[in-house]
């Protein structure tokens, strides 16, 4: 029961004198602490209570041993270790993160309750929406591909075609084997989505389509036969038990459940109200080995490389876990926003979410940002092969490049 409480308490402190926006990323935390005598006992003492190891640190037993572990608890709220984050794609990432969780560390079974370890975006980023190049405004009225669009504008982008090119070489199949190299292609596609400006990589990934060949590029946009899919589904919680053993796929999995979490009584259906942090942590999970894409070519939905079945008493508690995912409306609502061009916070104020009259105006206020009509989806009676549209742009255009047509079986 003490580390449950010690769990949720660590992340609800904020240390005097640290304001959110001037935390110290965990790594230069840890240093200072390392210099400070009486801080580096006192953090190696919380470490071994939260890991249970009280014999490791202390001959004291049960009570005793409590009040040693909340006796390092209190001293270390007064230090910039106890507040740290990480930034993604930071040069000492997985270090930071290694740090952060040996604080953290929570006990099995609930991880849609972890916090994410990553530090807030000051910028809430609303012109990705507004002036991303190769997103129309009035998608309804737009009659070409722009999945198509958006890996012409990377191509264009000295970076974005750079990342890119680095990715597809290992995550296309070599012809002498066949078989990729899943490590390799996991660490270029996090690099990719990491570096690469969102104006660029989201357009590939969020790109709004209209028919079968747009979202099948949308689909192939990661590569998914070497970098999502596998021989066999495992379940997903022990894909799940998987990402965890991991500090970057766990990290980027808790900012998925911080960041896209729905809220039914709020504007956007989100309960942090805020699309671009939503489509930055799904981005930040691919890469991992908890890859989430597009299921199939005629929706929305997406999911991780997994099912439920052999869940046993778990199936509950499994489907929850896929549902996230598949069902995910605030997800969702931000991938239809960028497709419309439309941020939930450029035409009305953030609103509480225990406001009552929330609700009501949803629907209202959703008209007016675009998120009406799905136009990030398919209609189901387009039945265009998947790819038909990019070969017949290839034979009009010979020049070209042959990485634009990813969505070619790869």
């Amino acid at each position: 029961m003490f580390l449950v409480l010690l769990y949720f308490a660590l992340p609800l402190v904020e240390v005097s004198g640290l304001p959110g926006g001037d935390r110290l990323d965990c790594v230069k935390a840890s240093d200072q602490c390392l210099k400070e005598q009486s801080c580096s006992t006192k953090f190696r003492t919380l470490r071994q209570c939260v890991a249970g190891k009280e014999s490791n640190f202390s001959r004291a037993t049960g009570l005793e041993a409590k009040d040693e572990c909340r006796s390092a608890m209190e001293a270390l709220k007064q230090k910039s270790l106890y507040n740290c984050r990480c930034k993604r794609g930071m040069k000492k990432e997985k270090n930071c993160l290694r740090i952060y969780w040996s604080m953290y560390q929570s006990l099995q079974g609930n991880d849609l309750l972890e916090d994410s370890p990553y530090e807030p975006v000051n910028s809430r980023l609303s012109d990705i929406f507004r002036l991303a190049p190769i997103v129309s405004v009035e998608p309804v009225l737009s009659k070409g591909n722009n999945c198509l669009d958006a890996a012409k504008a990377c191509n264009l982008n000295d970076t974005c075609k750079r990342f890119r090119s680095a990715y597809i070489t290992p995550c296309t199949s070599s012809t002498s084997n066949e078989i990729c190299n899943k490590r390799k292609c996991h660490k270029a596609l996090r690099l990719f989505f990491d570096k690469v400006p969102p104006k660029h990589s989201y357009g590939m990934l969020f790109c709004s389509c209209r028919d079968v060949a747009c979202t099948e590029r949308r689909r192939q946009t990661i590569v998914p036969v070497c970098s999502y899919e596998d021989r066999e589904k495992p379940n997903c919680l022990n894909l799940q038990e998987s990402c965890k053993k991991n500090y970057i796929c766990r990290s980027r999995l808790a900012d998925f459940f911080t960041n896209c979490q729905p809220e039914s009584r709020s504007v956007s259906s989100c309960l942090k109200e805020n699309y671009a942090d939503c489509l930055l942590a799904y981005s930040g999970l691919i890469g991992t080995v908890m890859t989430p894409n597009y299921i199939d070519s005629s929706s929305l939905s997406v999911a991780p490389w997994c099912d439920c079945s052999n869940s046993g008493n778990d199936i509950d508690e499994c489907q929850k876990f896929l549902n996230f995912f598949q069902d995910n409306i605030c997800l969702k609502n931000a991938i239809q926003a960028f497709g419309n061009g439309t941020d939930v916070n450029v035409w009305q104020p953030i609103l509480p979410v225990q406001t009552t009259t929330a609700t009501t105006t949803t629907a209202s206020r959703l008209k007016n940002t675009g998120l009406e009509t799905t136009n990030n989806e398919i209609p189901s009676h387009n039945e265009s092969p998947a790819c038909a549209n990019l070969q017949a742009q290839k034979k009009r255009k010979s020049n070209e490049s042959v990485d634009t047509e990813l969505c070619l079986n790869e």
